[in-house]
């Protein structure tokens, strides 16, 4: 005579579901997840876009000290906040970290100024996005940067204003966000100015906001 096979009691059975259903919940939300990347790509790009720029916004919140003693002096040589100055530098090139310090859009030096910002605008062929054809000997000559009127400062008194050299480049930011605004207080208006982009605007006030309120917390 066989013997009947047992079925699975009731609590194991229950026991089975319960470890089954965190599966299927987790298999239907990819799922979801998936088919919604296919009928709205851009809202996945969108999300992945908020998580990337909320995770970029909490590094490098550390001012670099070597840096702090040239903001200040450039922040009053020009009358404008010196955290200002390391908010820039902090999106621009993420404190001068990033390599080349050259944009695709031909973006150059520590502060990324365009070359016919940096000489002026006034230099023959200057036009368009401001990248010129500006031969490296006007570049950065102060007498030519002085008759096109240009923003390019040479701060450190050794005969060039050059982007590339980092008081050089901060002096020169200095000069162009205090005659943008920033000197009256018009900060929004200043860094508008720097980079015509409301997204850029509010990256940077961001970071001023962030490095302000450690000025505080520190001189208390």
């Amino acid at each position: 005579m066989k013997k009947k096979k047992k079925g699975l009691s009731i609590k194991t059975k229950v026991f089975m579901i319960v470890l089954l259903i965190p599966v299927a919940v987790t298999t239907f939300t990819l799922s979801t997840i998936i088919w919604t990347g296919i009928q709205n790509p851009e809202l996945i790009k969108k999300s992945a876009n908020t998580i990337l720029e909320f995770q970029d916004r909490h590094t490098a919140l550390v001012i670099p000290e070597e840096y702090i003693p040239i903001y200040k002096a450039a922040a009053e040589e020009y009358s404008i906040p010196w955290t200002l100055l390391a908010a820039h530098h902090r999106i621009e090139t993420r404190f001068s970290t990033m390599n080349p310090l050259l944009s695709p859009a031909g973006a150059e030096g520590h502060m990324q100024f365009m070359p016919c910002t940096f000489v002026g605008w006034g230099y023959p062929g200057c036009e368009g996005l401001g990248k010129g054809n500006i031969p490296d000997r006007d570049k950065t000559d102060p007498a030519v940067i002085q008759k096109y009127g240009g923003y390019g400062v040479d701060a450190n008194g050794d005969g060039i204003a050059d982007p590339f050299d980092i008081e050089d480049a901060i002096f020169s930011a200095a000069h162009y966000l205090s005659k943008s605004g920033a000197a009256d207080g018009e900060i929004e208006k200043a860094i508008f100015h720097y980079n015509h982009s409301d997204k850029y605007v509010e990256d940077v006030l961001w970071f001023f906001n962030e490095f302000e309120s450690q000025r505080l917390e520190s001189e208390q």
